[in-house]
């Protein structure tokens, strides 16, 4: 039989990893009798722990809420793990950086020193994507009203700020009507917040920026939710980033053969297909807004291309040419230095 205070642990752990457990079961896992099992619950609660006994042939335990958060107990790699987590809070838009790293400093605290001294070696810098604007952040209230309203499934009402500072033609935001939605999903993509949500006065499924979300208060009633299209929260928001109605897909899409290695153009693409055809050759299937947006966008590599399909690509291909020609015609005749190769 293992010592009571490393049975104890043992039972804070089994405790943190389910939300009931049978009384015999415990017993079971730790090799005890449940007579012991119960004097350790007691033990843990004089430490603070809220457990909850209840009555019964078929009873058991539960750990449950209490006024005050008592020490928790994390494996190695979930203290690593939750390490991980606090550093890389700064890009996800949630205004919680300083509480990230003050909760970041308390885990610390606490850790053994075999584990303090893993946790400090493990420096990352979280950046945010090339290229990209800063994020907007969302305070922490908001998430926790849009989250709140999803997991009870009540009805949401909320002000929705326009994308640009309003101006004189613009309703007045303090006449408009609120937004109505049923809230279905909290997501976060590229370190920016959205609300997936039915829009009944549209009839349709709306993403919206939570960043540009006041919401108001009393929420409610209740709704019946409905299935997101397609079954898949993460499938469905990428797919209206991609410009389709939640089908799948870019409006356009084609195939090309590039004269460069597969590794190369893999890195500049972000939401294309890239096979490797040989050492310095590769497929790339690639979509965009419109037939010209996507020939542009494989043209930017210095490459010879073959169009695969389909027409439309080629003909954008055709339309691009022309343009570039003409205005390669009207520069300046003296400046014969050859563009640079990147």
């Amino acid at each position: 039989m293992p010592k009571t205070s490393a049975r104890l642990l043992s039972l804070l752990s089994l405790l943190q990893a389910r939300r009931d457990w049978p009384g015999q079961l415990l017993a079971e896992r730790l090799d005890v009798s449940p007579r012991t099992v119960r004097r350790d619950v007691d033990r843990l609660r004089e430490l603070g722990y809220p457990i909850v006994a209840a009555k019964g042939p078929d009873g058991g335990y539960r750990l449950g809420a209490g006024s005050d958060l008592p020490p928790l107990l994390f494996d190695d790699d979930q203290a690593v793990a939750l390490a991980v987590a606090l550093q890389t809070a700064t890009v996800t838009g949630a205004g919680i950086e300083e509480a990230a790293a003050r909760a970041l400093s308390t885990v610390r605290q606490v850790m053994p020193a075999r584990l303090r001294h893993r946790v400090d070696a493990l420096r990352v810098t979280a950046v945010e994507g090339a290229g990209t604007r800063p994020n907007p952040q969302v305070g922490p209230q908001v998430l926790m009203t849009l989250s709140a309203a999803v997991r009870d499934r009540e009805v949401l009402r909320f002000d929705y700020a326009p994308v640009s500072a309003p101006d004189a033609s613009d309703p007045d935001p303090a006449v408009t009507p609120p937004r109505r939605v049923e809230p279905h999903h909290l997501v976060t993509r590229g370190g920016r917040w959205y609300l997936v949500a039915w829009d009944p006065d549209r009839d349709d499924w709306r993403t919206f920026r939570v960043d540009r979300i006041t919401p108001r208060t009393p929420t409610g009633p209740r709704f019946t939710p409905r299935d997101v299209p397609g079954g898949d929260v993460a499938a469905f928001v990428a797919s209206r980033f991609q410009g389709s109605d939640g089908s799948g897909g870019w409006p356009c899409r084609g195939e090309v053969i590039l004269d460069l290695p597969a590794s190369v153009v893999s890195t500049y693409t972000r939401d294309g297909v890239v096979e490797e055809l040989g050492p310095d050759r590769c497929r790339l299937v690639q979509g965009a807004w419109s037939w010209p947006g996507l020939a542009a966008t494989i043209g930017r590599f210095d490459a010879d291309i073959e169009v695969i399909g389909p027409p439309e690509l080629r003909e954008a291909f055709a339309h691009l040419a022309r343009r570039f020609a003409d205005a390669a015609a009207g520069a300046s005749t003296g400046d014969t230095a050859p563009p640079p190769s990147r």
